[in-house]
């Protein structure tokens, strides 16, 4: 197959690891900046163009791509649906788990608990936004936040009231969470692809630290998982449509809830932590669902 990585960075592990394992299998793969691409629109022959040259046929394209270039980079991405490329996360379910408000309405929809969740555009709202989350301590997120950033502690109402001012005086779309005191800075990341939970981490939060990512600090290890939080992972992905995510899962005294669902999962912390070839196994997931006749199974 000739395969494309959408990346702005080829250098980053998660891309290495997929285009290794493409490769080694036999597929010819070619990093493709998202940025770096134009389109041209047309009913009759939509063609990609990249600095300078129009793209031929790709078999599959695999996107990698950051929060900061989601709409630009789900254009493209739709744009090689467009022409028949099969792509490993539709863009449609990419824009839906990159946007955390609409993710935990259709979460919460199927029926899948998560923490209490607030959201409300008028200062005016601030006091029953922060009631309606159970008062202080409480997490402020930025609906736009990605790997930890834009997520803040708020340990008291004043502390809450102030951050939550200070976001909204930078028109921010912030989201008020439920504190999970007894999950202890740590949560559960279960990688999905299809209908399986192919690999789990447990992440622990660094000392003086509540965000669990990575890329914070947090340390990591192998942990085995209970049918429920495995079945609610796999219906997470499911409902937001993605093939491939990671689930994060803190677990509550009422039972598992559902923090957030990457749609472009790093691959370093959990590889290394079970030792498993995941980037081989989303592979292997193309090569058993990319089709010739992908543009006319989903009617473009």
């Amino acid at each position: 197959m000739k395969m494309a990585i959408l990346t702005r960075d080829g250098s980053l592990y998660s891309c290495k690891r997929l285009r290794d394992a493409a490769e080694e299998r036999g597929h010819q793969v070619q990093f493709i900046d998202p940025l770096s691409c134009y389109m041209n629109i047309n009913a009759a022959s939509p063609t990609v163009h990249y600095r300078g040259d129009a793209l031929g046929h790709f078999d599959a394209v695999i996107p990698r791509i950051g929060t900061a270039t989601t709409f630009y980079g789900t254009a493209v991405l739709r744009q090689f649906e467009m022409c028949g490329s099969y792509p490993l996360n539709e863009s449609v379910a990419i824009t839906r788990a990159r946007d955390k408000l609409r993710s935990l309405q259709l979460l919460a929809r199927q029926g899948i608990d998560m923490p209490v969740t607030g959201f409300a555009s008028s200062p005016d709202d601030t006091q029953d936004l922060i009631a309606m989350v159970g008062g202080a301590p409480l997490v402020v997120k930025l609906v736009e936040g990605t790997q930890g950033i834009g997520v803040v502690l708020a340990e008291t109402r004043q502390a809450a009231e102030s951050v939550i001012d200070a976001f909204r005086g930078l028109n921010a779309h912030i989201l008020v969470q439920e504190f999970i005191q007894e999950a202890q800075g740590r949560d559960i990341r279960c990688l999905v692809i299809g209908n399986q939970v192919v690999a789990v981490i447990e992440r622990q939060a660094k000392e003086g630290e509540f965000r669990s990512n990575l890329h914070r600090g947090g340390t990591a290890h192998a942990v085995i998982i209970t049918e429920q939080e495995r079945e609610i992972a796999v219906r997470a992905v499911a409902t937001l449509g993605l093939d491939v995510a990671g689930v994060d899962i803190l677990r509550a005294a009422r039972g598992p809830l559902v923090m957030e669902v990457n749609a472009s999962p790093g691959l370093e912390g959990i590889e290394r932590c079970t030792g498993l070839d995941i980037a081989g196994m989303m592979i292997h997931w193309i090569e058993q669902h990319a089709c010739a006749d992908y543009r006319l199974k989903t009617g473009g």
